[in-house]
């Protein structure tokens, strides 16, 4: 058992947001029946006048830290683990609220671009690390791709991250403004936003008709399958052209490797 005031916060603590209503929730659950789950936390010593200073650094369960202090806990649980670096604390952190469901989607993206501008790792390293595909890592680091108001709008929950992947598909910040306020103001499904984002992208008739074929969509699903990533036939007669879309120079390498090695 720790005193509260004695642990910090993670340092590489990926969650910003936390929802009042469900710390209170959590809170009163505490309240009636204490931490029934440790936090894990590393034990940190320095050296001052008076002797030795311990403290923690707290590495998994910042939600039940802080409903434990508003439901006015002086002590709780810990598990102590040995002085871990920076990368595995947040691998650790973003971890458990992955497995939790606790980050949204502009969280996870930070917590992935940080594993791998900092620490080096490789979308591939990321998603076995966190329990993903290399091509749900790519996708979601897409999302930072989006005006920073608009990845607050995905983070306080006004639109989904399907909205977000949509906006993406525009190619320039004029459409994605208009289709933000279509999707704002008409409470607009993910699907109903797809079909706008394809109309403002100036999608023909006949295009529309061809990705309506049950043999192009069947080999489309194919190649996507395949190279991970969305892939769109656009036929001519016996001509055509295959679009193999790609997010980061990483992610093309990645398709390049699997097309040599076929």
């Amino acid at each position: 058992m720790v005193e509260t005031e004695k642990i910090r916060q993670n340092s590489q603590q990926p969650r910003r947001d936390f929802n009042e209503e469900e710390l209170k929730s959590l809170s009163d659950s505490i309240r009636e029946h204490g931490v029934l789950q440790p936090l894990i936390v590393t034990k940190m010593e320095k050296s001052v006048p008076s002797g030795t200073l311990v403290e923690y650094e707290l590495i998994a369960g910042e939600r039940r830290l802080r409903a434990s202090k508003m439901a006015g806990l002086g002590l709780v649980p810990v598990i102590i683990r040995e002085k871990t670096e920076d990368k595995h604390k947040l691998e650790l952190a973003l971890v458990e609220n992955i497995q939790r469901s606790n980050l949204n989607s502009v969280e996870k993206a930070r917590a992935y671009e940080k594993l791998a501008k900092e620490f080096g790792l490789s979308q591939k390293e990321i998603g076995e690390r966190v329990g993903q595909s290399r091509e749900a890592v790519a996708n979601t680091l897409r999302l930072l791709q989006l005006p920073v108001d608009i990845q607050r709008m995905i983070q306080e929950g006004r639109i989904t991250e399907g909205h977000g992947k949509a906006l993406l598909t525009l190619e320039n910040e004029n459409q994605i403004r208009a289709l933000l306020a279509e999707i704002s103001n008409k409470n607009l499904s993910v699907r109903a936003a797809e079909a706008l984002a394809r109309q403002a992208k100036g999608v023909s008739r006949k295009i529309t008709a061809r990705t309506e074929d049950p043999e192009t969509k069947r080999l489309e699903s194919q190649l996507e399958e395949f190279l991970g990533t969305r892939v769109k036939l656009a036929k001519a007669g016996p001509r055509g052209r295959i679009l193999i879309e790609f997010y980061s120079p990483e992610e093309l390498n990645a398709i390049l490797d699997k097309i040599l090695k076929a």
